[in-house]
């Protein structure tokens, strides 16, 4: 009897897409040009994205990560700023120091800097919907003067919030929300100020909604669903909430095989589910599944919802330098 034959089964679920998306793609290339360009170190000014495996592989190669720029010392080297974005406070500061920045926010998360900024350009008082402290929402409510944006959190916010002029108020969201609180709030603010502004194009990012579609496609009937993803990844987290409310026994949360919870895993044929936020590299889904096929006779079922064919192309300054297969590896999250 072969030793596969000696496993008990396992159907795993696949979500695609999942992982990396080309915001933080291109993130992560401008890093890893910068240091090609101008050598170690190149600053960067928070994570330039939640996840703990990409952080740490940046720094192995000469990547400087601080919180903020006073730690910088004037040596003429570069500092990239993380594709979550920055209030405007933060480019000015870098400026007035005549450092050497470059700018990594995602587009996306610059298209809802420019909507919010439109909404006070037109006379509204800005509504953004997101959690407090999470950097992105840090960085677009830096976009804005003080007294012109409120930040919503919950169903009961909405219910607590009085604006000076009902009449003149536009929203945006953070880019990595559950679409589904999303609208219920979304719901909440409408009802309450039905002459509210609504952002010209939707808030929340392709990736972000088509990471959850596949998650909801896949739950229903798992007794796990694994979330590839770092625990301060707002992303990640709300695939995990996703899972549940989509009909998983349970969701959790892992940063890689050490935190798999094997023990969950019990009974005739469990079913597991899986899919990775959009900053967890692709070398982490793969490390889980050997884990699994360590234990398991493993069946994988792709479950795919949407195509992702989209790119993000770096500031002009650094597409000439060129990038070997190794360095595409680590950019992708280890998928040669």
């Amino acid at each position: 009897m072969s030793l596969t034959a000696t496993k008990p089964k396992l159907t795993l679920r696949l979500c695609e897409p999942r992982g990396f998306c080309a915001g933080v793609d291109r993130a992560i290339q401008i890093v890893v040009l910068a240091l090609k360009k101008y050598g170690a170190p190149v600053y960067v000014r928070h994570e330039i994205v939640h996840n703990k495996y990409v952080v740490d592989g940046l720094r192995d190669i000469g990547a400087v990560f601080v919180k903020e720029l006073d730690q910088i010392p004037d040596d003429g080297q570069p500092v990239v700023f993380s594709a979550h974005g920055v209030p405007k406070s933060v480019p000015a500061a870098a400026a007035d120091r005549e450092m050497l920045y470059l700018d990594a926010t995602c587009p996306l998360v610059s298209k809802v800097h420019k909507q919010a900024m439109l909404h006070v350009k037109r006379g509204r008082h800005v509504i953004l919907i997101g959690h407090r402290g999470h950097p992105e929402v840090v960085g677009t409510m830096g976009q804005l003067q003080p007294g012109t944006v409120s930040l919503i959190e919950t169903v009961e916010d909405v219910a607590a919030f009085e604006p000076e002029d009902p009449d003149a108020l536009g929203f945006v969201t953070q880019t990595t929300l559950s679409l589904d609180d999303t609208a219920d709030i979304v719901a909440a603010l409408q009802a309450k100020f039905p002459a509210m502004t609504a952002p010209s194009s939707e808030s929340i990012c392709y990736a972000t909604t088509n990471r959850q579609e596949a998650v909801k496609a896949s739950a229903p009937g798992t007794d796990l669903f694994l979330i590839v993803g770092a625990p301060n990844s707002s992303n990640s987290r709300r695939l995990v909430e996703v899972a549940e409310r989509a009909g998983s026994k349970r969701g959790v949360l892992v940063q890689g095989p050490q935190e798999m919870p094997f023990e969950a895993l019990t009974g005739d044929n469990p079913v597991v589910g899986m899919s990775a936020g959009a900053s967890a590299p692709e070398i982490l889904v793969d490390a889980i599944i050997a884990s699994l096929r360590e234990r398991f006779d493993v069946v994988i079922d792709l479950v795919q919802t949407a195509e992702e064919n989209e790119n993000f192309p770096v500031m002009r300054s650094l597409r000439d330098i060129p990038l070997t297969k190794a360095d595409m590896a680590f950019v992708n999250g280890g998928a040669e």
